[in-house]
């Protein structure tokens, strides 16, 4: 897919591989880039390097509103990135293993269904577009320690392929990342 002149949108654009998504989106001449984040002002850097290209949208995988505000929106989305993500590090024999698992689960897994739910309309209204889901290493290869992180991925590269197949009939590519771990 050419990135020049479409219109993207990066979930956690504020730092870190979604900083990146940005930069790079950008530097390939998007036209414009919603840089959905939890806090507005955390997108002000992007804004000072990159001008008017960069939209910020308030959105919080674990609140529905802000997702559906953020669709109503970006209703001229054509590519959606859905990177933001949580690790909470536990172990299943950590004392706070299924608190962890519960919040992750609720923003990798619930806030992608959300993050699918609430742009699908717009991706089809626009040509199609893509959905590219930010997963891990850890939805495929298991580490103890961060086991709740890894179920939590597994479980979103599982519905990531069932948005692929579902998303296919109205001609919607759906991409799944996985990313090691970075500095």
């Amino acid at each position: 897919m050419k990135i020049e002149n479409k219109v993207a949108l990066v979930t956690g654009a504020n730092r870190g591989i979604g900083k990146s998504i940005v930069e790079a989106l950008i530097a390939a001449d998007a036209s414009k880039v919603y840089a959905a984040v939890r806090n507005l002002e955390s997108a002000q850097e992007l804004i000072d390097a990159h001008g008017s290209k960069v939209v910020p949208l308030k959105t919080d995988l674990s609140d529905p509103a802000t997702i559906t505000a953020a669709a109503a929106t970006a209703t001229d989305v054509e590519i959606v990135i859905n990177n933001a993500g949580v690790l909470k590090n536990a172990s299943p024999l950590d004392e706070h293993a299924i608190v962890a698992l519960s919040f992750e689960i609720d923003v990798n897994v619930n806030g992608l269904i959300r993050v699918a739910q609430a742009f699908a309309p717009a991706l089809k209204q626009n040509g199609g577009g893509a959905l590219v889901q930010l997963n891990s290493v850890a939805s495929i290869k298991n580490f103890a320690d961060f086991a709740t992180y890894s179920a939590s991925k597994a479980a979103s590269y599982s519905i990531t392929q069932a948005l692929r197949d579902k998303l296919a009939e109205q001609g919607t590519a759906v991409v799944s990342v996985h990313p090691g771990p970075i500095a």
